[in-house]
């Protein structure tokens, strides 16, 4: 059985996926015995392309149409081997030593972990917030959109939205960490039956997390290692990589409405049978008002 199927989804970033798959090849031990399979959807530079050229080892799965996220990591799956874990890795992430035998390490020696992280730093040497959440409760929204988990960003009360009062250099547990780096058992992801394919891109990797706690599993954020992340190349909506994205204009469009989708559909299938009717008002207002803005 191997160890690990990565799984990397590509979107017309043909050089950061270039340089995300040297990174692993020359990073991972030998001791790992794993499989990389790229899912590319419908790319229009060529990516899938450059994949069969230079990197024939690795299994490509070329889509004609771009079915999103989360059905692209689905595809994945299924056509990976019977690994005992399976990593969710974006292309615009660049792998360092040891990460990997490490983080499996993590998994191995915890048997509670349904999915884990390790740190995701960013060009401008910040770690990426969105790996290390807590989930979108209506009060964590409010906060975090209002602002108030900034001016108070280690408070119980107003900083759920990232866990700010959580150690960004310490091991624990989160709700939920990002599709960039996920790192899943492969046992956990069949009792939650994988990906929502309801969602096209953002939220996805929230709503996984979500089905993984509610099944009992715990979720870990590991700082021990580290991985480069880009951050939002391919949507292009992330003003952290604006000067350096390959997304176009209609592509950005498509990408913030999904965002604003995503946040609809996971607060429906989660929370709005939990909460009552003025709630349900006062959250759907918010997100359209957020979307117009």
């Amino acid at each position: 059985m191997l160890d690990l199927s990565i799984i990397i989804v590509n979107y017309n970033t043909r050089e950061f996926l270039r340089g995300c798959i040297n990174s692993i090849l020359g990073s991972v031990s030998k001791k790992i015995n794993y499989e990389i399979i790229v899912v590319d959807n419908a790319s229009s530079d060529e990516s899938a392309e450059m994949i069969k050229k230079e990197f024939s080892q690795i299994k490509l799965i070329a889509n004609k149409e771009n079915g999103g996220f989360s059905k692209a990591n689905n595809q994945g799956i299924k056509a990976s081997q019977k690994s005992r874990y399976i990593l969710f890795l974006n292309p615009d992430t660049i792998m360092q030593d040891q990460t990997i035998e490490k983080m499996i390490k993590f998994m191995d020696e915890n048997k509670d972990a349904g999915a884990a992280t390790c740190k995701l730093v960013m060009l401008n040497g910040k770690i990426d917030d969105a790996s290390h959440r807590g989930f979108p409760t209506p009060w964590n929204a409010f906060c975090y959109f209002l602002g108030l988990s900034r001016i108070f960003p280690k408070s119980r009360i107003f900083a759920g939205y990232n866990l700010g009062w959580m150690s960004l250099e310490k091991t624990h547990e989160i709700d939920a960490l990002a599709g960039a780096f996920m790192l899943v058992r492969r046992e956990t992801g069949e009792e939650a039956k994988w990906w929502d394919e309801d969602y096209f891109f953002y939220g996805e990797d929230i709503d996984f997390c979500y089905m993984l706690k509610q099944k009992g599993w715990k979720i870990y954020y590991v700082p021990d290692v580290f991985v480069t992340h880009y951050k939002g190349i391919s949507g292009g909506i992330k003003s952290v990589s604006k000067e350096i994205t390959t997304a176009s204009k209609e592509t950005k469009i498509k990408a913030t409405n999904a965002r604003f989708n995503a946040m609809r559909i996971f607060y429906n299938k989660h929370y709005k049978q939990k909460y009552p009717w003025i709630i349900n008002f006062l959250v759907n207002i918010g997100i359209s008002v957020r979307e117009r803005i």
